[in-house]
């Protein structure tokens, strides 16, 4: 996945009311460097970001992205972004796009160690093919997270719930699963809960019930997986958030990793067991996800 498009932001006041911001926006080389090596995103991992999926030049769910990258800079003392601003931005990069499937990501850091100010910058490039992913799924395992399920609300300073770009752990997940013969991990607590995927939130299906871990928990919320309850619950379907065990995984009648790019991949194999898919209402899912939002 190379970059095709850079675009920088000087981050203005939220409270800042300007009509046009295009004059806060620079396009850079996306091929050349353009950080401080005192920048602490790469230093420390001190920063938030975002992952917006774009469907031939529509930047799929945007709002719901603008709101959680506040959410994620609050939980990490960071200025509060303003909207219009990361709105135009999106709108610039969007327009950079191909058509087909793209993906644009946002990143505020806290800047240079002892700046004055946050480093903003928006990028674009075409999507990975996914394809077949969203077709004939994915086997995963379970990995220990390494706390209880109220350590979110317990201790905040972990920023459980922020989308930070500390991300070796998530990573690490990743390696470990392949190393376990699975191509994806989904966390879980030492308390016997199912938590949320590297990259990727859970739903699983029992009847017509859809059921996805609680929020509270410690879990970024996802915006494809608010974007999926929209839809089934649109079809008259009970959509939940609860505390879910992780025996209720194997239980399931299906279940599904889904995130922004990816969208919808049925889960095949949990821990080496199979689970029933469903490509039907999978392809539907996919499809619901491919449109315009």
């Amino acid at each position: 996945m190379s970059l095709r498009f850079a675009l920088m932001i000087v981050p203005v006041d939220a409270d800042d009311e300007r009509e046009d911001y295009a004059s806060t926006f620079t396009v850079v080389d996306a091929s050349a460097p353009a950080l401080s090596v005192g920048e602490l995103s790469t230093q420390r991992g001190d920063g938030v970001f975002e992952s917006i999926g774009v469907i031939d030049g529509h930047a799929q769910e945007l709002e719901p992205h603008v709101r959680r990258l506040e959410h994620s800079a609050l939980l990490c003392d960071l200025p509060a972004p303003n909207h219009e601003q990361w709105r135009q931005a999106i709108a610039v990069a969007a327009s950079a796009c191909p058509p087909g499937e793209a993906v644009i990501k946002l990143i505020l850091s806290r800047g240079v160690e002892h700046g004055p100010t946050p480093t903003a910058w928006v990028t674009a490039a075409v999507a990975a093919d996914f394809t077949s992913v969203r077709k004939d799924g994915v086997r995963v395992v379970t990995l220990d997270r390494g706390y209880d399920l109220g350590a979110g609300e317990r201790a905040p300073w972990l920023l459980l719930g922020a989308k930070t770009l500390s991300y070796a752990v998530n990573m690490a997940a990743l390696r470990e699963a392949k190393r376990r013969g699975a191509d994806d991990a989904i966390f879980v607590t030492n308390d016997g809960f199912v938590l949320e995927a590297p990259t990727a939130s859970l739903i699983l299906r029992s009847g017509d019930r859809f059921v996805t871990t609680a929020p509270s928990a410690g879990i970024l919320h996802g915006t494809t997986q608010l974007s999926v309850y929209e839809h089934l619950s649109a079809q008259g379907f009970s959509c939940d958030y609860a505390g879910i065990r992780t025996s209720e995984l194997l239980a399931a009648d299906a279940a599904w990793l889904v995130s922004s790019v990816r969208l919808a991949a049925p889960i095949t194999a949990v821990d080496g067991s199979p689970i029933p898919v469903d490509p039907q209402l999978t392809a539907d899912i996919n499809r619901y996800l491919l449109s315009p939002r």
